[in-house]
């Protein structure tokens, strides 16, 4: 069973509208953990449990977490929009995840560096190699106008408008997008040793235009972020 996680309505219905029950069933059954809706069913062949985790880490952790420890699902995707931090990727561009981290992880006061969260073995959380060769397959072959990048995923409680934090999250940490949930999750997978994959269309630059860009663009960011998953399963083995 794959566990999949939304952070907004939009993406979460359009991959709700288009699952098949569990077993014979034609229909998704839908059980609440922790406040959250936890839909399960068929996805293009896979057995899945989708769930719209709302905005910020700490909801996207506990649906995580839930996932791992209700459902016992074998591997996590993390689909969503996010905010280029890479010229060269444009709105309506897909990041597929190497590895992830959090930015606003701020201990330096205590000597560590940002991004460092204390007494644990590691703060970058690699993302699973086969998943994203899948996803990348998949978007070349439903979304081929679309550029498909490998790379860091950074995430934290902010929405990324300003120029000038745009540019020394850059500097510090070098990833190709910026969002608000990516790498709790990948910290919760990590944890539990589960597989992940974030998944992210970007929709606005994260930067001063980010708040023009993000209205305009994000009902095709999510768009293509509906179609990549759905192509993702239907050509997956079965977990």
């Amino acid at each position: 069973m794959i566990g999949i996680i939304g952070a907004m309505d939009k993406e979460v219905n359009d991959l709700k509208s288009i699952m098949g029950g569990p077993g014979d069933s034609l229909t998704p059954t839908i059980k609440k953990h922790a406040g959250m809706d936890f839909c399960e069913g068929t996805l293009g062949g896979q057995d899945v449990v989708l769930v719209r985790s709302g905005i910020g880490k700490v909801n996207a952790a506990v649906a995580a977490e839930v996932l791992v420890a209700v459902y016992n699902v074998k591997a996590i995707i993390n689909t969503g929009i996010a905010g280029s931090l890479d010229a060269d990727i444009d709105i309506g561009d897909i990041v597929l995840s190497t590895d992830s981290l959090e930015h606003d992880m701020n201990v330096k006061g205590l000597g560590y560096e940002r991004g460092i969260v204390p007494d644990q073995e590691s703060s970058i959380y690699p993302a699973d190699a086969e998943l994203r060769a899948v996803a990348k397959e998949a978007c070349e072959k439903v979304c081929p106008d679309i550029n498909v990048f490998e790379g860091r995923v950074v995430s934290g409680d902010i929405f990324v408008s300003e120029k000038a934090m745009k540019d020394k999250m850059v500097k510090d940490f070098g990833g190709m997008c910026t969002e608000m949930e990516g790498a709790s999750i990948a910290h919760v997978a990590w944890l539990n040793e589960v597989p992940y994959l974030i998944i992210r269309s970007i929709s606005d630059k994260a930067d001063d235009s980010a708040e023009m860009d993000y209205p305009s663009f994000q009902k095709m960011a999510i768009e293509n972020s509906v179609k990549l998953v759905t192509a993702m399963m239907n050509s997956m083995k079965k977990l």
